[in-house]
């Protein structure tokens, strides 16, 4: 059977919570943005415009998506813990992926905003209590409450789901 290249470390799978998956992902999250470029270290432009599969974004698009995405994720995370239930703002992410910010800036500014938000956001998670990780938002598309925890862990999988289609890239390509 062959792998689906759309979920190269296999679809988002909910996740009960545990301090012992709490921390490692919180860890996972902070060097989210180290293994990230680590993964497109040396990519010449036409590697980086190189789609991670057939119909799917480029290195480029992948890479400025993880910084849009993980800053929407960032507020969301904070309205979650300073609002009661509020609704999330949700965002087209092809449409997103297609401004003039994500195909002419460079990577390294994606890079340097995700460390910098990644220890931002580890910080916060790691200060969290049981009770915090309870908390509720509203997803409008899921037309459904979500906790903190559950958003948590869609983003820690996040990351890696998108390294991965890189590093597949990579392996596929031998680059």
């Amino acid at each position: 059977m062959t792998q689906d290249p759309r979920y190269p470390i296999g679809k988002y799978q909910v996740t009960p919570f545990s301090q012992e998956v709490k921390n490692t992902w919180i860890k996972d999250l902070r060097i989210a943005p180290s293994d990230l470029e680590h993964v497109i270290l040396n990519l010449d432009k036409a590697q980086l415009d190189t789609p991670y599969r057939e119909g799917g974004w480029t290195v480029t698009q992948v890479v400025h998506h993880l910084a849009d995405s993980h800053m929407n994720a960032f507020a969301r995370f904070k309205l979650a813990l300073t609002e009661e239930v509020p609704t999330i703002k949700t965002y087209d992410e092809n449409a997103w992926s297609q401004t003039a910010d994500v195909l002419e800036t460079p990577l390294n500014v994606s890079i340097t905003l995700l460390h910098a938000l990644h220890e931002r956001w580890g910080n916060l998670l790691a200060s969290l209590t049981d009770e915090q990780w309870q908390r509720k938002l509203f997803h409008p598309v899921r037309n459904a409450e979500v906790t903190v925890w559950d958003l948590f862990t869609i983003y820690a999988w996040h990351g890696k789901h998108h390294i991965a289609h890189i590093k597949a890239l990579r392996d596929q390509k031998g680059w």
